[in-house]
């Protein structure tokens, strides 16, 4: 059984997760308001990873015999100054969410809970590619402000949707 530590981490982390779902979508639909679809459809598949993250934590917790606990969520921020402000936040966030990510992985350790420890690397992999992505982004979000058609060409092009990835956790609720 994972550890308590451990159980509790990541219950926190499912709230998390939720409420980074729910800020992309919030960012999706800024961007979708702007007539940018390609990068709203980024954050709208940006919101469906986030979700997938908790209940690939949900169905960890199930498959460990470990309390699930739901926590609630606040609400997202709606409202941007620009174009650059919800990218900003994505990075924010997702340096936050690495951040979170590394503790809970540092927890398995302390407490000798391998196979927590194991489930987390796919998170530091997948931490990697986020915060990169949005680095990137926020590079050319910065730099094209004043042009929206430079962003979206750049997404458009640059931005590829990500494979099934066969090492990932199992999805809670997933039909396949």
């Amino acid at each position: 059984m994972a550890a308590d530590a451990f159980i509790d981490l990541l219950n926190a982390q499912i709230g998390h997760e939720f409420a980074a779902h729910q800020q992309y979508v919030a960012c999706a639909i800024y961007f979708d308001e702007l007539t940018m679809p390609q990068t709203a459809q980024l954050f709208f598949d940006q919101a469906g990873e986030e979700r997938d993250h908790a209940m690939m934590m949900v169905r960890y917790l199930l498959d460990a015999d470990a309390p699930v606990k739901m926590p609630g969520i606040a609400a997202p921020i709606t409202e941007f100054s620009d174009v650059v402000a919800p990218v900003a936040l994505a990075l924010e966030q997702e340096k936050r969410v690495t951040e979170q990510i590394n503790q809970l992985t540092a927890v398995a350790r302390q407490h000798n809970d391998f196979a927590s420890d194991q489930f987390m690397q796919w998170f530091i992999k997948e931490q990697v590619e986020e915060v990169s992505k949005m680095s990137d982004l926020l590079a050319v979000v910065r730099r094209s402000a004043h042009d929206v058609e430079q962003i979206e060409d750049y997404v458009l092009r640059e931005v590829k949707p990500e494979g099934t990835d066969p090492m990932a956790p199992a999805i809670a609720g997933a039909t396949n």
